[in-house]
C-alpha cells in the first residue's frame, strides 16, 4: 500500500500524518470490502467484512481526533 503525498499540512502537524493514515485505512477498507466478492467462502467474507467495519470504526476515531468532535481529544481548557 503506497501513501499519497500530503502536503496540505507540514510534517510537524500531526493532521499531515492522520491524513496518511485516514487514506491507507480507506483504501485498505475498500480492498477488504471488495475482496469479499472474489471467493465465496461465507467465514472468510464474514472476517473481511467485520475486518473492515473494525478500521472502519478506527477511521472514524482518526477523523474525530483532526475535527475536535470527540471531547477526550479536544485541548485542555485554559492552555
Amino acid at each position: 500500500m503506497e501513501l499519497r503525498p500530503n502536503t496540505a499540512y507540514p510534517k510537524s502537524d500531526p493532521r499531515y500524518h492522520t491524513a496518511n493514515v485516514l487514506a491507507a485505512l480507506d483504501d485498505l477498507i475498500r480492498h477488504l470490502r471488495e475482496d469479499t466478492r472474489e471467493f465465496d467462502d461465507p467465514k472468510a467474507q464474514a472476517l473481511f467484512e467485520t475486518s473492515a467495519e473494525v478500521l472502519g470504526g478506527l477511521r472514524t476515531a482518526f477523523e474525530h481526533y483532526d475535527s475536535g468532535a470527540e471531547v477526550a481529544m479536544r485541548e485542555p481548557r485554559g492552555h
